[in-house]
C-alpha cells in the first residue's frame, strides 16, 4: 500500500490547469505543422500559421492560449494500492482547480445555469474517477471550452441504423457546427454503452495522442473513413474553407444493449488542451 498526501494532488492539479492553458502538447503542435504543409487553401494555411504563432507566444509569455479558459474536467485513475492521506481527494482536486485559475490569471467561466451568477473561482470541476490496478494516481486535466462543447451531440440510434447511421450523425454534427468550435477540430466519438457512457467515451477519446489510430485495426479503419468524410465537407481552418476541417477522429467503443445504439460526438477545438500528471 502506497500513501499519497492529498496536498500533492492539489499542487499537481494547479500546475496542470495552468500548463494546459499555456502550452500545446507536442502531438498537437506536430499536427498543426503538418496541417500547414498539407492545407491547399491559402487562407487555411494562414490560419495554421497564426495558430502556431499563437501557441509560441502563449508558451513564451506564459499567457492563456485562448480567452476561453474552459471548464475544468479531471479524469482520475486511482490505483487500488494507493492510500490517500491528509484530506479528501475530490476536495483536493477542487482546490487545485481553484488555485490554478486564480494564480494563472485564467478566465473563470462557471456560472449558475439559470441565474448565470459566476461561481467566482471556476469550480466545481467535473471529476470522473476510475479505480485501476497498481499504486499510482493519474490525473488528466482537461479545460474544455464552451464553443466546442456546445457543438457536441448525443444520439440514441436504432440498432438497424448501424455504421451508416453513425457516420451520418458524426458528419452532420460537424456540418452543423461549422466554424463555431474553432476548427481545425478533433472529433471524439463514443459508440455503445448507455446514454451517459457513450458521452464519456467520446470525451475520453479526445485524450488520445492526436492522430494515433485506435489499436483495433477495424476501428482504426472507421476513424480514417470518418476523417475523410468530415474533411470532405470543406469547412476548413477557422471555417474559411479548405481541406482540413479536422486533425483527427478518435473512436472509443464498447458493447451496448440489444435494443440500443448510443452514439456521442464530442468536438474539441484546435487547442485540444489537456495535461496528464502521474503521482
Amino acid at each position: 500500500m502506497r500513501e499519497i498526501q492529498v496536498a500533492r494532488v492539489t499542487q499537481a492539479v494547479k500546475e496542470a490547469v495552468i500548463a494546459a492553458n499555456y502550452e500545446l502538447g507536442e502531438d498537437l503542435l506536430a499536427a498543426l505543422k503538418r496541417g500547414e504543409r498539407e492545407e491547399e487553401s491559402p487562407s487555411g494555411r494562414e490560419i495554421f500559421r497564426q495558430l502556431l504563432d499563437n501557441a509560441q507566444i502563449a508558451s513564451q509569455e506564459r499567457i492563456p492560449l485562448c480567452q476561453d479558459c474552459g471548464l475544468a474536467v479531471v479524469f482520475v485513475e486511482l490505483g487500488q494500492e494507493v492510500h490517500l492521506v491528509g484530506g479528501n481527494l475530490k476536495e483536493a482536486i477542487q482546490e487545485g482547480v481553484r488555485q490554478g485559475y486564480g494564480e494563472g490569471y485564467l478566465r473563470k467561466s462557471l456560472c449558475h445555469p439559470l441565474t448565470r451568477a459566476n461561481t467566482g473561482d471556476n469550480t466545481p470541476a467535473v471529476i470522473h474517477t476510475e479505480i485501476v490496478d497498481g499504486e499510482q494516481l493519474k490525473l488528466t486535466v482537461v479545460p474544455k471550452g464552451g464553443g466546442s462543447e456546445n457543438m457536441s451531440r448525443l444520439y440514441m440510434l436504432k440498432p438497424a441504423e448501424g455504421w451508416a447511421g453513425i457516420k451520418e450523425k458524426v458528419v452532420s454534427t460537424v456540418r452543423e457546427a461549422g466554424a463555431n468550435p474553432c476548427p481545425p477540430i478533433i472529433v471524439g466519438v463514443g459508440i455503445g454503452g448507455t446514454f451517459e457512457r457513450a458521452a464519456l467515451l467520446a470525451k475520453k477519446a479526445l485524450l488520445r495522442e492526436v492522430g494515433q489510430p485506435n489499436p483495433d485495426p477495424a476501428v482504426a479503419d472507421l476513424e480514417r473513413e470518418l476523417l475523410k468524410a468530415v474533411n470532405d465537407l470543406g469547412i476548413g481552418p477557422a471555417g474559411l474553407g479548405g481541406r482540413i476541417t479536422a486533425l483527427a477522429v478518435h473512436i472509443l467503443m464498447q458493447p451496448s444493449h440489444i435494443a440500443s445504439l448510443p452514439v456521442a460526438v464530442n468536438i474539441q477545438c484546435h487547442a485540444s488542451r489537456h495535461k496528464e500528471v502521474v503521482l
